[in-house]
């Protein structure tokens, strides 16, 4: 950290908003088409991202629950039918699946990627599974080869969660193509952010027709788009399945259409600040900085630090010097969090008094470096290094003897 007299570095904010998103906005406020079935920025923006990730289809929507909610039904999710989801998420994952009248059944993760373990998955499938949702979580993807090869024989849908993991992949292919459907999310946290909003993607034009449907109230979209008369395309038609009204507006995927193109330099940037910081806490003993599996790339939305004070001989429980470090990283200006507390399960909603034990442990003893106002992706590099003395300076306080 800075010598004393110092001006501290400030962490740059996030979203970065420039000229080019400004002037993305001013083109639906001159244009006057605010939302529709078939607006010209949405419909932009879908062709754009299914470019992007190379998928063959892709449907925008006002949310990532959104998205991941019009995939569900897609899959012929409904009441009673099972889905498999990890235990450690945000709880969009679960609600999603609430929201059709199915159960969300929890599996653990594995302790190296936090990411879904394919065996515990394997021991949760029952005759009333229907799908499994995979989250690639804080951007890195989850085993995917191994959730195929479980869902293959029984066929069950794999619907990605992908809304922290814009522009990762595995084995060489983007997030978003590696199962039967997947969701992102444009929220404002996000790499890729445009306030709230959402982005379904998939290769059949079978599932891609059921999901447009679902997005819009049960009724088929309109085919054309008179720039004359903007809103008279959407018709009244006849509802063939249940639905939502989950159009997102024009506003949000005008902005997305900007950020979309900085997406591979936010992405540049996050890996270098993550290798920068990981170079650093690497020398450190104690300390396991996030793990990226030789066959996939990581995005690092989020940046976890696992702490082990068995490694050092520490009679100490892990959260409680996981709550004792980041008191010393806020005083020594390194922006850190927590982000998520207990496992999905065991939220009051679903109260599910199984332990999860590897997502409970991996809460209990890690933290965020970075926050969502201030994330690792965005900084430059000298905020990084600064962080890197200041987690240095803090490490050496509270595992001093």
């Amino acid at each position: 950290m800075p010598g004393e007299g110092d001006e501290p570095v400030q962490p740059r904010r996030w979203p970065i908003l420039t000229a080019e998103d400004r002037d993305a906005v001013q083109r639906v406020l001159e244009r006057g088409v605010l939302s529709g079935a078939a607006a010209p920025e949405m419909r932009a923006l879908e062709a754009e991202f299914a470019a992007f990730v190379g998928a063959g289809f892709c449907l925008a929507t006002n949310s990532g629950t959104a998205a991941l909610g019009i995939a569900l039904r897609a899959a012929g999710v409904g009441p009673g039918d099972e889905v498999i989801v990890p235990a450690l998420s945000f709880v969009a994952t679960a609600q999603a699946v609430l929201h059709l009248g199915a159960v969300p059944v929890f599996a653990d993760i594995d302790p190296a990627t936090y990411t879904l373990d394919p065996e515990d998955a394997a021991a949760r499938v029952t005759s009333r599974t229907r799908a499994i949702v995979p989250v690639h979580l804080h951007g890195l993807p989850a085993d995917m080869d191994a959730l195929r090869a479980l869902a293959r024989p029984r066929a069950l849908a794999v619907i990605e969660d992908a809304a922290q993991a814009h522009g990762a992949r595995y084995r060489g292919r983007a997030v978003g193509t590696l199962g039967a459907m997947a969701a992102f999310s444009l929220n404002s946290t996000k790499n890729l952010p445009a306030g709230e909003g959402g982005l379904f993607v998939t290769d059949s034009e079978e599932l891609w027709a059921r999901a447009a449907r679902a997005r819009f109230d049960g009724l088929e979209p309109p085919a054309k788009w008179d720039p004359e008369r903007p809103l008279d395309d959407e018709a009244e038609g006849l509802a063939s399945t249940p639905g939502w009204m989950y159009l997102p507006g024009e506003l949000t995927s005008a902005l997305a259409r900007a950020q979309l193109r900085r997406l591979p330099a936010t992405t540049a940037r996050s890996q270098d600040n993550a290798a920068r910081l990981t170079a650093r806490l690497g020398r450190l003993a104690g300390v396991e900085a996030p793990a990226t599996p030789p066959d996939r790339t990581h995005v690092f939305h989020k940046y976890r630090v696992r702490l082990h004070p068995d490694r050092l001989g520490l009679r100490v429980r892990a959260r409680d010097l996981r709550d004792r470090l980041l008191a010393a990283l806020r005083a020594e200006g390194v922006e850190a969090v927590l982000w998520q507390t207990v496992p999905l399960p065991a939220h009051p909603l679903f109260a599910r008094p199984e332990p999860y034990s590897q997502a409970a442990a991996a809460l209990d003893g890690s933290l965020i470096i970075g926050s969502q106002s201030c994330p690792l992706f965005a900084q430059p590099s000298e905020v990084v290094e600064a962080w890197g003395d200041g987690f240095e300076k803090a490490w050496s306080s509270v595992v001093r003897p």
